[in-house]
């Protein structure tokens, strides 16, 4: 005879600890960046930046693959995302940078520009939040907020490995810190890699291709990382113009 079994439901107010501790270790990666740039080491600040962005990436995995998903969860890893991917990166980018434009008499611009990007960071996750059940799955419509941190963190990076402060790159900063922002909330379209499916066989060749990856990464990490995510961030951008360019051929040919 079979045994009846019955599903065990979390009690009312408890939480799954599994995915939100995965959460709460991005989040402490946030608050580290934050308090490293205030005290000068940037280099640790930028790598923390990207640790929180591991976490980012595999709490919503763990959660799915453990069955642990929750609303608080959700609501949860967006603050979160908040901390580590709009307040943290602006910081870390004002107090390496930005802060010096005080120097050419743009004190403001500096801070204006960190703020900016913040809000807009902001914006793109309630956008995201408040999208989600009709989002197209394959784009994302935006710049998502982990790859514009990524983009400035490995500017930090790159620029502390190579030696240089953020005083003699205040200008690509400045640039790139509010470009980085008005794309999070544009409407150009960004593949989300969401179509691919890690649980599908792949051949040989697809695994040599992933450790020769890995390998091209570990040479010069910080310089790899922001090219990566930099031509990510453009690509948006290209592919955008590429689709305004050929409509606008096919209504000439209509006509």
């Amino acid at each position: 005879m079979e045994e009846e079994t019955t599903e065990v439901k979390p009690r009312h107010g408890s939480i799954y600890l599994l995915p939100n501790m995965i959460t709460t270790a991005g989040l402490f990666s946030g608050f580290y960046a934050i308090v490293a740039a205030m005290n000068g080491r940037f280099e640790a600040a930028a790598v923390a930046i990207f640790v929180a962005m591991v976490a980012d990436g595999i709490d919503g995995r763990v959660a799915r693959l453990t069955n642990t998903q929750s609303e608080f969860g959700v609501q949860y890893d967006s603050l979160s995302d908040m901390v580590c991917f709009g307040l943290a990166p602006a910081l870390v980018m004002y107090e390496w940078a930005l802060q010096s434009m005080i120097s050419v008499g743009w004190a403001k611009l500096g801070w204006l520009a960190a703020f900016i990007y913040t809000a807009s960071a902001a914006l793109r996750l309630a956008r995201f939040n408040a999208q989600v059940a009709t989002a197209e799955k394959r784009y994302f419509r935006g710049l998502p907020s982990p790859s514009a941190a990524a983009v400035l963190a490995g500017l930090v990076w790159v620029g502390t490995d190579l030696g240089f402060d953020g005083k003699s790159l205040v200008y690509p900063a400045f640039v790139l810190t509010i470009a980085m922002g008005l794309l999070m909330v544009s409407n150009i379209r960004y593949y989300s890699f969401k179509e691919v499916n890690f649980r599908n066989r792949v051949s040989f060749v697809a695994i040599l291709l992933v450790v020769l990856v890995y390998a091209f990464a570990s040479i010069d990490p910080p310089k790899v990382l922001f090219t990566g995510f930099l031509v990510y961030a453009i690509s948006g951008v290209v592919y955008t113009l590429v689709g305004i360019r050929n409509r606008r051929r096919a209504r000439k040919r209509e006509h």
